[in-house]
């Protein structure tokens, strides 16, 4: 029994649609289902059936996984199509005239006011009304809104605005036709590495940054492939992802899938878990930050 039959019959709360014929599961939304396998990306594990998720994700000893397996399957069952909800269309969400507590929030974190003042002056960071909280926005090649990341000022909340498409997630690209990007998995990071190179007395705006809107389930992030896509001259691909597991892992598959046509380079922050962290770090130290650091 494949893992998707399993699910829709037998623990249809634990699955949840992401698009076409691609699913993951509730508990861990980095557990991909598509095409007859599963791959869970955040632990490098996978397989095909039912029988693999028993034992590797949910711990189950082999002999128990079996009966349960073969218990389910005693008597057959007519198929049933997973519901499948249409694509919510992105819409901004209302914002404040004046975005002070958002400035005060970034400027607490570490980064640059300059670069903040920036984004602001090119509509790339907001501050929202309901709840005063941060908004990143990602735009397509046509200039239009179709991305909103919030992160809250009070509290720890992060999360897409409904209906954000993550193919266009947050980044600061002012070349026409860039040929290096720097990636991260948070526009907080991207802000913070570009302060790194503001504070060793690089020219932040000369670079390319895009933010990926957090790693998720998929081996190729959606918005590293789509920036690919829409900036065919791109030749080198400078990954600056979390010091963690997952981070970790996904630069293993993100350097896999594309060291045969682009220079992949992995450069993690030196010290902390992501760059804000290591900015936080360097800042408290009053140390300089090093060209190793921002390159």
């Amino acid at each position: 029994m494949d893992l998707l039959t399993y699910l829709t019959y037998y623990d249809p709360g634990n699955l949840k649609h992401v698009s076409g014929n691609t699913y993951c599961t509730a508990e861990h939304d980095s557990l991909i289902i598509n095409n007859g396998k599963w791959c869970w990306f955040s632990q490098g594990i996978g397989g095909k059936s039912a029988l693999d998720y028993l034992i590797k994700v949910k711990g189950i000893p082999f002999r128990e996984a079996v009966e349960r397996i073969l218990g389910r399957i005693s008597e057959p069952l007519p198929p049933v199509k997973p519901k499948v909800e249409p694509p919510k269309a992105f819409s901004m969400p209302k914002v404040n005239d004046d975005p002070s507590r958002a400035v005060y929030y970034l400027v607490g974190r570490g980064i640059s006011p300059e670069i903040i003042h920036w984004c602001i002056e090119h509509n790339l960071i907001f501050e929202t009304t309901k709840f005063s909280n941060v908004l990143f926005v990602g735009y397509d090649k046509a200039g239009n809104p179709k991305y909103g990341s919030v992160r809250a000022i009070d509290g720890d909340y992060k999360g897409d605005v409904s209906g954000s498409d993550k193919r266009f997630s947050f980044r600061i690209a002012r070349a026409d036709s860039p040929r290096k990007v720097h990636v991260f998995e948070c526009a907080i990071d991207l802000l913070s590495y570009a302060t790194c190179v503001k504070l060793r007395g690089g020219n932040w705006r000369k670079e390319t940054y895009l933010s990926l809107g957090g790693i998720g389930g998929k081996a190729m992030p959606l918005a590293l492939e789509q920036f690919l896509k829409d900036h065919p001259d791109i030749s080198h691909v400078y990954l600056h992802l979390d010091n963690d597991q997952p981070g970790r892992n996904a630069t293993k598959n993100i350097t896999e899938i594309l060291k045969s046509n682009y220079v992949v380079k992995d450069i993690p922050p030196p010290e902390g878990k992501d760059f804000n962290e290591y900015l936080r770090i360097r800042l408290s130290k009053q140390k300089p930050i090093t060209k190793e650091a921002s390159r």
